[in-house]
């Protein structure tokens, strides 16, 4: 079934060429410059998935992401400036998939979108008890529920994005083993993305970062300089 994905965007430019990637592709597209207009319609009859930009006149993606959860549970991946990175914790917060910093790689956004769409059809697993369904993954004090995409830390949610929750993974499927960043890469961006060394760098920051606002201590990721990084189940 060809996957529907709605785009909302002031800037007609973005529209059309994200438009014309998706459909290259085998997607069906539906394009809003109005945020108000858009709600109204993806209420009324919702796409499979909705890619929001965050600055936009008279509503903003994060207003227009929080009435639209009010009715509908919308996957929603979120385009933001570099800085916007207040903007980004919020709108993961309250229940985007994803983000993508602009300027950005439509072949990017589209393998995001892919990897979102996959896991969606995952979860409909609950619904369907036949169907396999990963198993969680339990390392210490952590807890990952592929199939639903949850994670907590000493009973607690942190909230991941996409890319973060498949670095995780690849880490603490294996602890102790060391995963080097064309490892990472491989496991976090399909479809033969590419991406620089640093980004994988910027994410293991930033999950470091969201661990320790639920635990301070935390140390679970090592770096092991020149290799690359593992995850320790003792930490």
């Amino acid at each position: 079934m060809t996957a529907t994905i709605a785009l909302v965007d002031d800037d007609k430019n973005i529209l059309t060429s994200v438009s014309i990637a998706l459909q290259t592709e085998g997607f069906l597209t539906r394009l809003y410059s109005d945020p108000e207009a858009a709600l109204k319609a993806l209420i009324e009859n919702p796409a499979d998935l909705a890619v929001f930009d965050i600055k936009m006149p008279r509503m903003d993606g994060l207003e227009l992401l929080r009435r639209l959860r009010e009715k509908s549970h919308m996957p929603v991946i979120f385009l933001t400036s570099k800085a916007d990175e207040l903007d980004e914790a919020l709108g993961l917060a309250m229940g985007a998939d994803d983000y993508i910093s602009k300027p950005f790689s439509q072949r990017l956004l589209i393998a995001r979108i892919r990897a979102i769409l996959r896991r969606a059809e995952v979860s409909k697993a609950d619904a369907a008890p036949d169907e396999p369904v990963a198993e969680p993954i339990v390392r210490g004090r952590l807890e990952m529920d592929p199939a639903r995409h949850r994670v907590k830390w000493m009973g607690l949610d942190v909230t991941l994005t996409v890319t973060e929750f498949l670095i995780l993974e690849t880490l603490a499927t294996r602890p102790g083993v060391v995963k080097n960043r064309n490892q990472l890469m491989d496991a976090a961006y399909q479809d033969d993305v590419y991406v620089d060394d640093r980004t994988i760098d910027s994410h293991i920051k930033r999950l470091r970062r969201k661990f320790r606002e639920v635990d301070p201590e935390f140390n679970a990721i090592d770096t092991l300089y020149g290799a690359g990084y593992r995850f320790s189940e003792e930490a």
